[in-house]
């Protein structure tokens, strides 16, 4: 039986506006949890919030679905997750 995680312990509750935390599931709901957490997130507190991802998810998981997501996630964001994975930086948006 896997554990049960209540986000609303680790993430403050703004960041799940329209969801209840703490009926979140880690695993079924990566694809939310994950992008919301970066959503929220820029230079004063990816550490932070990096090291609360970490705790739940691989580096994988959490670079995969944040190449893949549709949230509105800062290129700033993307460039300090793929310093930190040591990957090539990616942007979700670019201006043309």
């Amino acid at each position: 039986m896997k554990k049960r995680v209540d986000l609303s312990q680790i993430f403050p509750k703004y960041v799940f506006w329209d969801a209840d935390p703490s009926r979140l599931d880690v695993e079924r709901d990566l694809g939310l949890i994950i992008p919301r957490a970066l959503f929220v997130t820029d230079e004063t507190n990816f550490e932070m919030n990096i090291q609360k991802l970490e705790n739940l998810y691989s580096k994988e998981t959490i670079l995969s679905t944040l190449q893949y997501t549709r949230e509105n996630i800062s290129n700033k964001v993307c460039e300090l997750v793929a310093k930190r994975y040591q990957v090539e930086p990616f942007y979700r948006w670019s201006i043309k």
